[in-house]
């Protein structure tokens, strides 16, 4: 099966030409954050998404709905090898909010995108849930930084031992630098993605279990939901908070603010 990029491109509103270079990259990028909401509501209510491209494009493109990491990057994956982009997926260790010393396991997905012509491969990102997320891809090179206002990003070499160099992804938080996740460029496969999916997706201490967690990049803001915790960032660093009063206003909030609509049967945790 392959993507139908013209619906694709629909649900990202997104209407230049698929070409594989560096603008198209940049501009799918942004389009694709801004356009579908991550959220991991298939794991907390009880089942391992399908990573299958007719259940994603079902799901992502045509259902309105959204998804985690392995889902949107994906899904984005495939949209830019059809384009004609060199992908190679990859796998990260989330370090923010980690305390010192805690070891997490890689279960990030990412990926490198080589762009013909260009000296340097790519970063791309699209499922990272969080306000530090990557609008565009950066750069791969020791030291690189990226400002796609009003973020800031960078990359630079950890520490490490292993026989490939170690990446770290790095966000601006008021002039100082906050690791968000380390990498190898390692190549990771599809079968790989399906075991690390199913352990978040259900074991029982998977935080990805334990809560509704949804969040969407906007034009001059960025609005997440933590259980019933709403959180609205401006790009001025304005941040307005609201606890929703159960479950039922969660799924008018993910409808509403989210375009996240769930059939009407469906009763989140609280």
């Amino acid at each position: 099966m392959t993507l139908d990029l013209d619906a694709y491109f629909a649900r990202i509103g997104w209407t230049g030409e698929p070409r594989p270079t560096l603008e198209v990259l940049r501009s799918l990028h942004r389009a694709h954050l801004l356009g579908i909401p991550f959220e991991n509501l298939e794991a907390v209510l009880g089942s391992a998404p399908s990573l299958a491209l007719d259940d994603l494009e079902a799901k992502l493109v045509r259902g309105g709905r959204g998804g985690y990491c392995y889902e949107q990057n994906t899904l984005f994956s495939t949209a830019l090898r059809q384009i004609g982009f060199a992908v190679t997926p990859l796998t990260a260790r989330v370090v923010l909010g980690a305390a010192p010393g805690d070891i997490r396991p890689r279960t990030h997905m990412l990926m490198r995108v080589d762009v013909a012509g260009e000296p340097h491969p790519y970063l791309a990102d699209v499922g990272f849930g969080t306000v530090g997320a990557l609008l565009e891809p950066i750069e791969l090179v020791e030291g690189a930084e990226l400002f796609d206002a009003p973020r800031r990003h960078r990359l630079v070499h950890a520490p490490h031992h292993g026989p490939l160099p170690l990446w770290e992804l790095q966000t601006d938080q008021g002039g100082s630098w906050e690791p968000q996740y380390t990498f190898t460029l390692d190549p990771y496969e599809k079968p790989d993605y399906e075991v690390i999916n199913w352990f978040i997706a259900t074991h029982p201490r998977s935080p990805f279990r334990q809560a509704v967690y949804a969040q969407r990049t906007r034009i001059g803001s960025h609005l997440a939901l933590s259980g019933l915790d709403l959180v609205e960032t401006a790009d001025d660093g304005t941040v307005r908070e609201r606890q929703l009063k159960d479950g039922d206003e969660a799924l008018r909030v993910l409808a509403d603010d989210f375009d996240i609509r769930l059939p009407e049967d469906t009763r989140l945790p609280e």
